[in-house]
């Protein structure tokens, strides 16, 4: 499952309820995508949610 390199965010789980209140287990997956990024002074491929591209806390190769 994907996981983000920076923040850690990784996938949820619960329960999903019908109308006749029968309970199935789901999740919720972060939107996890692979990005070539700034790392260490070299450009590295990895997984990052794209909360962390927004927020700046990677820097993107270009």
């Amino acid at each position: 499952m994907a996981k983000c390199e920076v923040c850690g965010k990784g996938v949820g789980f619960g329960k999903k309820y019908s109308h006749s209140h029968i309970r199935t287990n789901r999740q919720w997956k972060p939107n996890v995508q692979q990005v070539k990024v700034i790392f260490n002074g070299t450009p590295k491929k990895m997984n990052v949610c794209t909360r962390c591209l927004r927020s700046g806390k990677v820097q993107r190769a270009i």
